[in-house]
This record gives C-alpha cells, structure tokens and sequence, in this order.
C-alpha cells in the first residue's frame, strides 16, 4: 500500500490495495492513513454495492440518508444523480443537522463528466488552528444550531459546539458550514449573521483545501469531523455517486457552554429567534 500527499493541508491518493478483498492488516494501515490525511482516494476499485457495505461497516454502523434516495435493494447506500451541474455544491459536512452527525463517508465514483465536477475538501481543524488566539478563546463557548432546511425540515435541528474536540486526534476543529448551521445560540441574530459568515468563508480558503478530479470506479473516504467538503458545480454530462455513512459519536466541545442562549427583544428580532426557540422548547418537553 503505497500512499501519496496531494496537497499540504490535507488528502492523498492510495494505491497497491484492493478494498473488496482487504485484510486485516491492510484495514488497520488505511485508517491510520485517514487519520492522518483526513481524506484519501483509492482509485480503480469499481466495488459492488456489497464490498461498498461491507468496507462501511468494519469502520462503524452505516445508515441511509433520512431524506434523499437511497439504494433500492441496498438501502445503507446513498445515491445523488447530477445532469449539467452538482448538486452539493455549498461547503458542508454531512448530517450535521442530527444530533449524532456522520463520523465518516465512503463515496464511490460510479459515472463522471469527462471535465469538471470535482470535490474539495477542507481542513477544519488547521482552520481553527490560524485563527487569532483571542478568537479561539470566544469560539471555545459558544454552540450553534443546524437544521435540515436544505432537504425542506426546517424542523429537524440539532445544537452543536462551535468547535469540537476530535475524539481520536484530540485536536480542536471548527465545527460550523454554510450549508447546515443556521446561527450561533448565544448572540443576537444580527451578531451571529457577522460572525458565521466569517467563519464559513474562513474554513475554506484555498490554503487550507484539496482538489480531486475523479474517474470512474474511485473510491473516496473523508472523516467528517474535522473536514468539509463542496462539488464544482461547472460540468456537463452525468455525475452518478453511491455513498454510505459511517455513523457513531455526539460532537462534545472543550467544556460546557459559557453562556447563556441568547434571549430577544421586541418587534423583529423574535421572529428570527423563533427557530431557536422551538428547538428549545422541543428539548425542555423531550426531557
């Protein structure tokens, strides 16, 4: 198994192991590689939906996206079709909206334009890692609500740390994306517009990003804890992945909140806090 960097930040490409027929000494070094480089390419498996499964569950349980389609007669796998343009192309990680989000994800390249479409990936935890050390210190404390309005569930939320402690590397990365997090719980909205749109923007800058191009029957696994990542909407032609989700672990912070959740006014600044609010509310009845 012979691994190649493709960027300083994060990402290479893996070659010299076939991961339908892996063994156990193989899977132990391709997830100290992930560890690693945070996201790793195997180009040229063309799995079956069974060795896609199958790869998926020697890392943790899988599950199906609760709102786009699935697999048919495989319903752990995840499928996205695109035609003249991508789909996910706003900078995410997955499942975040659940209070467990996914761990990981393991995409296989089945069908891709022979130009454009290409992923990027970036690495959340050197992002917060430039950060200026007094902002580091403010983020620590502060939590911030998702929701799966995307997928049309405003209604499905979760709260999460701004910045999580990874569980295997202990490193803090920043836990927010443009696509999923909707405010931060302890400011005004008004101040939390300023500071998530800052954040987001900030997380992926090229400096901290790998770009791929793909061919057909690549293999790529990312740890969504501490990367994002975000489709080149610019092709033409059909785009066909199969993806499963590694699921497992609730995000947890360096400590408790240190503040209180913001509470509004009058007038319009409640409507802006009424999302907020119901989950809340949802939470108090739940327990």
């Amino acid at each position: 198994m012979h691994a190649t960097r493709l960027s300083v930040a994060l990402g290479a490409e893996v070659t010299g192991v076939d991961v339908s027929a892996i063994s156990d000494a193989d899977f132990t070094k391709l997830d100290a590689l992930l560890a690693e480089h945070h996201v790793l390419f195997l180009p040229g498996q063309f799995v079956t939906p069974e060795a896609h499964i199958a790869l998926g569950r020697r890392f943790g349980p899988l599950e199906g996206h609760p709102s786009l389609a699935n697999l048919p007669d495989h319903p752990e796998i995840f499928v996205l079709r695109a035609t003249t343009g991508g789909i996910a192309d706003i900078w995410h990680s997955d499942l975040t909206f659940q209070a467990e989000p996914s761990v990981m994800s393991i995409l296989n390249m089945v069908r891709c334009p022979e130009v454009g479409g290409d992923t990027m990936w970036a690495n959340a935890a050197l992002a917060y890692e430039t950060l200026s050390a007094p902002l580091r210190e403010m983020l620590d404390g502060l939590t911030a609500l998702h929701d799966e309005s995307p997928h049309g569930r405003p209604d499905v939320t979760a709260i999460h740390p701004i910045v999580r402690v990874h569980p295997r590397s202990g490193r803090k990365v920043l836990f927010v994306n443009r696509h999923f997090t909707r405010r931060i719980v302890e400011m005004s909205s008004a101040e939390s517009d300023v500071l998530l749109h800052f954040l987001t923007d900030w997380v992926t800058q090229p400096r901290f990003t790998v770009r791929y191009r793909w061919s057909e029957g690549t293999l790529a696994m990312w740890d969504n804890r501490c990367t994002q990542h975000f489709v080149v909407n610019d092709f033409d032609g059909e785009r066909v992945i199969q993806r499963v989700t590694v699921m497992g672990d609730r995000p947890y912070g360096v400590g408790e909140a240190r503040w209180e959740p913001h509470r509004s006014g009058r007038g319009a600044t409640v409507v802006a806090d009424q999302q907020l609010r119901r989950h809340q509310r949802s939470i108090a009845a739940a327990g």
